[in-house]
């Protein structure tokens, strides 16, 4: 490995911890914005995402993809469909963190790739390894523990995990980068942000202007908090493996889960120590099969590999 590409994975690396880092203690930023309710945050999420994303694209002079866009229909509809789920997804996040769920919220998040699994073979018809089977099976049993120990389903987390892995299903027949993406779908929700805050300012229940201007600040920082992890991510994306991406991803629940239970001060009863352990051990068996999986491909592509050296890209 040359100093060059030692650099750039250095960069990449330091990108992805600052992105899955921030991501993962987002919990203690939602707090902050109190007393605006969960819908006022998230329509001000909303509305500054599209003014953060947009200055940035002005200043990276990246707009061709628009234009090819809206001459999509199909593409469109499938931005909008995405632009709705993260809407549910980002509402049930902020509602949960800032009603004193944070530790069912991070459940969501690790159960998210174990969703992904059972939704590629449902909806796409994969076909799962033996090992990858028991990673959902073993994955589905945490979910009858948590609901016995609870008393209900997890609705939380299962809320979060399946309208996030929704979302990256969307995103990937959308085919647009992360924030092209992020511009594409907080334009279509807008309007709508916008025209519910005002509707709240007419009727005297918005705190944007009434609560002095450091909240006003706070509210709009959250397009700052939803777009720069993005980047960071973006800028990790292109020069790490997705190997290490996949590891990475862990970084946010855990931070979430620790900040609930040791910050927060959440209960954990045995029951719940009990499916979080058993949603552990199925992602730990993911991780052993995706990495023993991506071995034998090397192995079997190490010849090609040898012969055009030039050929061997990450993607």
């Amino acid at each position: 490995m040359t100093g060059k590409s030692r650099g750039e994975r250095r960069t990449g690396l330091l990108n992805g911890f600052a992105a899955y880092g921030m991501w993962g203690l987002v919990p203690l930023f939602w707090p902050l914005l109190k007393p605006a309710g969960a819908i006022e945050i998230l329509a001000h999420r909303m509305a500054w995402s599209l003014v953060f994303v947009g200055a940035a694209l002005v200043v990276m002079r990246r707009w061709t993809w628009a234009g090819e866009l809206l001459r999509q229909p199909r593409r469109l509809g499938l931005v909008a469909v995405a632009a709705a789920v993260i809407t549910v997804n980002w509402g049930v996040y902020i509602w949960s963190v800032n009603s004193g769920h944070v530790v069912e919220a991070s459940l969501g998040y690790f159960i998210n790739p174990l969703v992904t699994i059972a939704m590629g073979v449902l909806l796409l018809k994969e076909r799962l390894r033996p090992v990858q089977w028991v990673a959902v099976g073993t994955g589905f049993a945490a979910v009858v523990v948590l609901t016995v120990g609870y008393g209900q389903p997890p609705w939380i987390s299962l809320t979060l995990a399946f309208s996030f892995a929704t979302y990256g299903l969307v995103k990937k027949k959308v085919g647009l980068g992360g924030i092209e993406s992020l511009a594409a779908e907080t334009a279509i929700q807008f309007l709508p942000a916008v025209a519910y805050l005002l509707w709240l300012t007419s009727h005297g229940s918005s705190t944007f202007a009434t609560e002095g201007a450091g909240h006003g600040a706070l509210l709009a920082a959250t397009g700052v908090v939803t777009a720069l992890p993005l980047v960071c991510f973006g800028a990790a994306a292109i020069r790490v493996p997705l190997s290490t991406l996949g590891l990475l991803q862990y970084l946010a629940p855990v931070f979430q889960f620790l900040l609930g239970v040791l910050y927060f001060h959440e209960a954990m009863p045995v029951e719940r120590w009990a499916g979080f352990a058993l949603v552990w051990v199925a992602l730990c068996l993911l991780t052993w099969d995706a990495f023993r999986s991506a071995s034998r491909l090397g192995r079997v592509r190490m010849p090609k590999v040898e012969a055009a050296p030039s050929a061997a890209v990450d993607v």
